[in-house]
């Protein structure tokens, strides 16, 4: 737990001297048509910011962005991994390590002038495995109780169908980011929800998997809204 709280301290604590030195900085590797993230811009910047030394690294050594594509499709499976067997604490760093990964991946693809359909097409398609993987370890976690098993189902569920319902729009036309729990709302709540879990529950007597439950409940809640809110978006844009 120590260890939790002095990282996290690192990170809130850099986010003055962000706010101070580079806050206004012009971003060239952004994408103005990005979904909008519930967190706030200035958080997400910050974070391509805080991650901006590993990002020149990569460019500097010609790392090809599909490598942090398939980093961040191993770091979901491991995650299900540690999660399954009560490892909840380091699949929480998986699955924040996994999606600076696929953050990475494309900025680092926009920088080398190698985006591609291809790449956007790998990127997608590796997040959901990286998903599945996650989610089925959980679901290993939470096996013993039907009600809990049943939240990550719904999660699991929700999750995938925010992700085809702009799938779908988008090849018929409409473009939909509309919504709240996005993939980087997710990242963050099941990441950080499990990183904090064992110093919580252990503090509180409560048993493994206990503090990371009631953030699985808000993800499933989330995605399922917000993939009923897309479809009708959707559907009131077409024909």
């Amino acid at each position: 737990m120590a260890l939790v709280i002095v990282v996290l301290a690192g990170m809130f604590a850099s986010m003055p001297v962000y706010a101070l030195l580079a806050k206004n900085r012009h971003d060239p590797h952004e994408i103005e048509s990005r979904g909008g993230f519930v967190f706030g811009g200035f958080v997400r910047n910050w974070f391509y910011w805080f991650i901006g030394p590993i990002e020149r690294v990569s460019i500097i050594a010609g790392l090809p962005p599909t490598a942090y594509n398939v980093t961040g499709a191993l770091c979901g499976c491991l995650a299900g991994y540690c999660f399954g067997t009560g490892q909840v604490g380091m699949g929480g760093w998986l699955v924040l390590l996994g999606g600076a990964a696929d953050v990475l991946d494309g900025r680092v693809a926009r920088a080398r002038g190698l985006a591609s359909q291809r790449g956007a097409f790998l990127d997608s398609t590796l997040d959901r495995f990286a998903e599945v993987g996650v989610f089925v370890g959980l679901a290993v976690l939470y096996m013993e109780s039907v009600p809990e098993l049943a939240v990550v189902v719904a999660a699991l569920g929700g999750s995938l169908l925010v992700s085809y319902t702009r799938a779908r729009g988008e090849s018929l036309g409409v473009t939909a980011k509309v919504g709240v729990m996005q993939r980087a709302e997710r990242l963050l709540l099941v990441g950080l929800g499990a990183v904090l879990d064992p110093g919580l529950t252990s503090w509180q007597g409560w048993p493994t998997g206990a503090f990371l439950f009631w953030l699985l409940a808000l993800v499933a809640i989330g995605t399922l809204g917000t993939a009923v809110y897309r479809t009708v978006w959707i559907a009131r844009r077409l024909d």
